[in-house]
């Protein structure tokens, strides 16, 4: 399966399994832009599959009074760049229902789906990388896979979580990768990186898309200079963990941190202060963070915005020459 294959996979496996179930958004019912929920209204029904009017606070805010009365909600936004006008939904309403009502009232069967990250062509409205914005609010997790097996395993441990997940789904990833995904369900565990090359000399961190382009640079990093490189992909935006990366950088010592997202207030920082605190005594050179620019995502430029991996390697390079 590709990728969105995979999604609609893990959204099939979910309405066949938990009759609660329900999806909707704009344009889902004829399968949606990205084709992700393509042929499941005609298998489950337009009660269970529908969309909804061009509005997306009222897409969040009819998802938490579903997920309340104790359905499963799977509300999409057609592009995370639109997640903004739901923000206050998510933040305030999602976020929070349970801390508010001590735990009487929850909306945790809230899964938000969304279609994020650079496409080639997307320019400032269809590139965005908004994860940084939910990293800061407690009561709510953030996942972004890169592949379609994790997409799967991803999605259907996020629609069983119980807290309301957003879940980012790399949109030039959709048609880009194949891999082998069971039909069957299966669950990833959240909150959990994986180290995907093991290595000695730096720590490559990334999430979604960027995942790729540093494993790439590791590849580079060793044919052209000799140095091994340990590669984790964090998966988990919020809640993160911190220890796989803090045990990478202990055996390490030196640490970079990719996304797409500009650089001043990204997840990157996140990453970058806490391993600062963790691990100050075993750094061999400062942490170095390559993202993207501190300006609106541009359209024709989009090849000298995004962190490539010439800039990554570029990093990677003067950080072992600290």
């Amino acid at each position: 399966m590709n990728l969105f294959q995979s999604i609609t996979s893990a959204l099939d496996n979910s309405l066949a399994k938990d009759p609660t179930a329900v999806i909707f958004g704009e344009d889902v019912a004829f399968g949606g832009v990205f084709r992700c929920t393509v042929g499941l209204r005609d298998k489950y029904g337009k009660d269970r599959v529908f969309n909804t009017p061009l509005c997306e606070q009222g897409i969040v805010g009819f998802g938490i009074g579903l997920a309340v009365t104790g359905a499963t909600a799977i509300a999409e936004i057609q592009f995370a760049d639109y997640i903004f006008p739901a923000f206050d939904q998510i933040v305030n309403e999602a976020a929070k229902y349970r801390y508010r009502s001590g735990d009487l009232f929850n909306c945790g069967s809230l899964t938000i789906r969304a279609p994020w990250g650079c496409v080639g062509h997307g320019a400032l409205y269809h590139s965005q990388s908004p994860e940084a914005f939910f990293a800061h609010c407690p009561g709510i997790k953030v996942v972004i896979p890169r592949s379609p097996f994790q997409a799967k395993g991803l999605l259907l441990s996020c629609i069983e979580d119980k807290n309301p997940c957003i879940f980012f789904e790399p949109k030039i990833l959709y048609r880009a990768a194949v891999e082998q995904v069971p039909v069957e369900p299966y669950n990833i565990p959240l909150s959990q990186a994986e180290v995907i090359q093991e290595g000695s000399d730096v720590t490559l961190v990334a999430w979604g898309t960027q995942v790729h382009v540093i494993r790439e640079v590791a590849s580079m990093a060793q044919e052209k200079l000799g140095v091994s490189c340990e590669v984790i992909d964090l998966k988990t935006i919020i809640p993160w963990d911190v220890d796989t990366v803090c045990k990478s950088v202990i055996k390490t010592g030196r640490l970079l941190i990719s996304h797409e997202a500009p650089l001043t207030g990204g997840f990157a920082s996140e990453i970058s202060s806490t391993v600062q605190e963790e691990c100050f005594l075993n750094l061999e050179a400062p942490i170095s963070r390559v993202c993207g620019y501190d300006t609106p995502f541009p359209h024709i430029f989009e090849p000298f915005y995004i962190p490539d991996k010439w800039k990554c390697y570029d990093a990677l390079r003067k950080m072992i020459n600290y």
